[in-house]
Formats: C-alpha cells, sequence, structure tokens
C-alpha cells in the first residue's frame, strides 16, 4: 500500500526539493517553498461514486456522438444573483465568490440557502459556530427548514456529511479554513487551498451538485491562495464596495456559462442585503434647487446602464500649489481633462484647486463619463447650475473633440426611463440613429465649444 509523498516546489521557478528551505537554492526567491503532494495514499481515497453515470462520464466519446441536451439551471430567489451568474446556478457548477473582510460575502450567501426552499442546502462554516450562523438567521428575519449547518474544516468529514444528507447546494465558507488528510500543511496554506478546492471541484462535476466557495482576498485585492484556484473553478465572483457606503457590487471575473460583464448591486440593510433593481434612481440626489458644479452622466458598469451624479468643485488656489482631489475615478484622467480644458477653451484652472466626486461611493472606470466631469468643472467654474433634467455622455479627446461611445441605445433607454428631458450625446453616435422612437430629446455635439454653448 502507497504511503503518502510530499516535497516542495518554488512558486516561482518549480525548483524541487525534499525538504522546506528558506530561498530557493535555483532563483534565490525567498519564502516561496510551498509542500504538494506527489503520491496520495492509497486508503484514504474517498468513494468517489456520487450518482450512477459517473462510470459513464469517465468514457471517452466521439465529437459527433455527443449529445446537447438542455441547459438546466436553478433559478435563486435572488435576481442580481441570478443576473450574475447568467441567468441562475448550474447544476455541478464550481463558484467562488471573494472580497474584503466584512463586504457582506457570508450574509449574502446565507441569505440565499435561507430564501431557496426548493431544495436541501448544506451550509459548512470553518470560521462560525452553528450558534453564530443562527444568530445572523435570525437577524435576517428568515427560516429554511431545508437548510443544514456544518461547522467542520475536513473535507472527509464534510464529504461523509454530504453523503448522508445528499443536498442540492453546498456552501463552504471559507476555503482557507478546509483541510485535506492528503496534505500535512497549515490549513490555508498554497497546497491545502488547491487541494481541498480539487476535490470540492471533482465532486461537483460528478454529483451534477453546484458548490459556492467563498475565499479571502490579499492585501494587494487578489484572491488568496493559488492562482490555479481561479482556473479550476466556473465562475469567480468578486464582492467589492466601500465599507463607509451602503452600496456593494458583485462583479463577474469569470464565467463559463454567461457573460463576465455582468454585475449585481446590493444595499447593506439591517435585515441583510437588499437587491437593488434600479440603482440610478437611488445614485441620485433629489435637489430642491439647482446647484452649480453637479452633472448627471450615463455610464455602463458591464452591461448595465446606470445614471451617477458627477461633483465638482473648482475654488481659487490659497497655496502655491493647486490642489487635485478626485474620488471614484483616475486622477491622471483628472488631470489630462483640465488640460485638454485649459489648452482648447481657454478656462484657467491652473490657478484654481479641483475637487471632484463620484456620487455614491462607486469607482467609475467607463471613459464616457468623461463629458459630465467637464461640464460640472465648467458649471462649478460659472458658479451656473446645469439643468437637472439633462445627462451626458462622451469621451473627451486631446484636441476637444466629443469621442463616440459604446452601447448608446442603452444609455438614452435608462435615461428615458428616469424621466429626464434631454441626453447630450456624440455625434459620431448620432449618426444612423432613430430619433423618433425616443420621447426624449437627444442633442448631438461634436466639441466641448459646442456643449458650453448649449449649456451657458
Amino acid at each position: 500500500m502507497a504511503k503518502t509523498k510530499t516535497a516542495f516546489f518554488c512558486q516561482q521557478c518549480g525548483y524541487e526539493s525534499a525538504k522546506w528551505v528558506g530561498k530557493c537554492p535555483s532563483c534565490g526567491t525567498w519564502n516561496s517553498m510551498v509542500e504538494e503532494v506527489i503520491q496520495r495514499e492509497d486508503k484514504k481515497k474517498p468513494d468517489t461514486d456520487w450518482n450512477e453515470d459517473t462510470k459513464e462520464k469517465r468514457k471517452a466519446h466521439r465529437i459527433e456522438d455527443v449529445i446537447i441536451q438542455e441547459e438546466i439551471r436553478y433559478r435563486l430567489p435572488d435576481a442580481e444573483l441570478n443576473r450574475v451568474l447568467g441567468g441562475g446556478m448550474v447544476p455541478g457548477s464550481v463558484i467562488l465568490v471573494a472580497g474584503e473582510p466584512g463586504i457582506g460575502k457570508s450574509t449574502l450567501f446565507l441569505q440565499c440557502a435561507l430564501q431557496w426552499q426548493s431544495g436541501i442546502t448544506l451550509y459548512v462554516s470553518g470560521e462560525e459556530s452553528a450558534q453564530q450562523i443562527k444568530l445572523r438567521a435570525d437577524r435576517l428575519g428568515m427560516h429554511n427548514p431545508n437548510l443544514y449547518l456544518l461547522t467542520a474544516t475536513d473535507t472527509a468529514t464534510i464529504f461523509q456529511e454530504v453523503k448522508k444528507i445528499k443536498p442540492q447546494f453546498l456552501i463552504i465558507d471559507s476555503i482557507q479554513t478546509l483541510e485535506s488528510p492528503y496534505v500535512e500543511s497549515a490549513a490555508g496554506s498554497v497546497s491545502q487551498v488547491r487541494e481541498c478546492a480539487a476535490e470540492l471541484q471533482r465532486f461537483a462535476k460528478l454529483s451534477d451538485i453546484p458548490v459556492c466557495i467563498i475565499g479571502h482576498i490579499t492585501k494587494d485585492g487578489a484572491i488568496a491562495g493559488p492562482k490555479v484556484l481561479e482556473h479550476m473553478v466556473d465562475t469567480v465572483l468578486q464582492f467589492e464596495g466601500d465599507s463607509h457606503y451602503a452600496y456593494r457590487i458583485l462583479r463577474t471575473l469569470k464565467n463559463r456559462f454567461g457573460s463576465t460583464s455582468e454585475l449585481g448591486i446590493y444595499e447593506m440593510v439591517s435585515q441583510g442585503m437588499r437587491p437593488v433593481t434600479n440603482p440610478s434612481e437611488i445614485l441620485l440626489s433629489q435637489h430642491e434647487e439647482p446647484l452649480s458644479g453637479v452633472a448627471i452622466a450615463a455610464v455602463m458598469e458591464g452591461l448595465r446602464p446606470l445614471m451617477i451624479e458627477v461633483q465638482a468643485l473648482a475654488t481659487q488656489a490659497v497655496y502655491g500649489t493647486p490642489q487635485r482631489t478626485v474620488s471614484g475615478m483616475d486622477l491622471r484622467r483628472l488631470q489630462l481633462l483640465l488640460a485638454v480644458l485649459e489648452k482648447r477653451g481657454g478656462f484657467h484652472f491652473g490657478s484654481k484647486d479641483v475637487f471632484v466626486n463620484i456620487a455614491g461611493g462607486l469607482k467609475i472606470e467607463d471613459p464616457s463619463i468623461e463629458l459630465a466631469v467637464i461640464c460640472s468643472l465648467l458649471s462649478s467654474y460659472e458658479d451656473k447650475a446645469l439643468p437637472s433634467n439633462i445627462c451626458l455622455v462622451g469621451e473627451i479627446g486631446l484636441s476637444g473633440e466629443i469621442r463616440a461611445v459604446n452601447r448608446i441605445d442603452q444609455r438614452i433607454a435608462e435615461a428615458e426611463k428616469l424621466g429626464l428631458d434631454a441626453i447630450f450625446i456624440p455625434k459620431a453616435n448620432a449618426k444612423g440613429l432613430d430619433k423618433k422612437q425616443y420621447s426624449i430629446e437627444i442633442k448631438a455635439v461634436n466639441k466641448i465649444e459646442d456643449v458650453y454653448n448649449m449649456l451657458f
């Protein structure tokens, strides 16, 4: 009977060593030696016949003989989670969810497990006790008799309980707390994370049971553990947001069963994570009277159009060097826009402190926000408020021209749905656009001067 054999490998160059060393003799990298399994012990192999079709799945088939069946998905009660997953959970899929501590990962999927009552769900926690999870469930105000809790970190124990309960959905919280009997290293190490994920992935494919794995992130924001972890799973979701704001964004980084451009928006309330079906109404603040330095931008976050508020403030610099402060967008992009206004428009921002803020705590990378940033800066510069019933779309070029953006139809439809009266779009996007199908007034602009003459 073969025994378990392990060796230490450098994660940078692949150098193999029989024992751990602090510095790799090959490439000279410190603390890169990680224990990995070479040969497993035969007696520890678990029973992998999770269903009757296991042996049939192991056979090779010609591609012409493969029968394409209708795609089956489990529709979850959470509409935002369904959107991010591409329409629901696929049987046998492995979903990895990562995010900062306290962002709401465990709350979101405990809430999902409590709401999904069409099948048995097993929630495995290695970080909290069953009493703590029950207290959170009571706080959420939800009940599900088909939800089972298991506080364990050993994968052998987890699979024994899975064989007894036979759940239709398995949630692991978190992968960094699991330990496999095949690896001697501590929980959370690279080899343990990879081995536990491999066992869960093999279980999901053989049993057709969807598995959701909650993971940690590093201080740099990357998913903790080896990069192969992201390659092994079917879907990678990133849960992000500012702890000072109530809104959370669930982004898709990888999805084998849907688009990677979808995102879901949640609001953290006392009863858990509330899905936000129409985020534009929340992100736009309602002013009783028009204020200078405020503009509405129509941006795309993935495949989802959003109306967000851009706030700018330009004041005379008190000290020698003017300040440039921005929240929610790239500072270098703001400096470029100020240089365009200085050179092409003749506005002297070089002697003014400039502050720009994207309301709601969002971080926008869509370049179509630049026209709204320009107009909010000009509004603060002239101390003249923009009409509150218009929105702006466009990317600014270095010569002061307004460049075309993508998905203009969805942006116009979102502005029309919110009841805005007019939308400014690039002239290049207006070509071939049927304006008669929209009730909102569409104004095509080509340069910054055109927008300035219309608004100021």
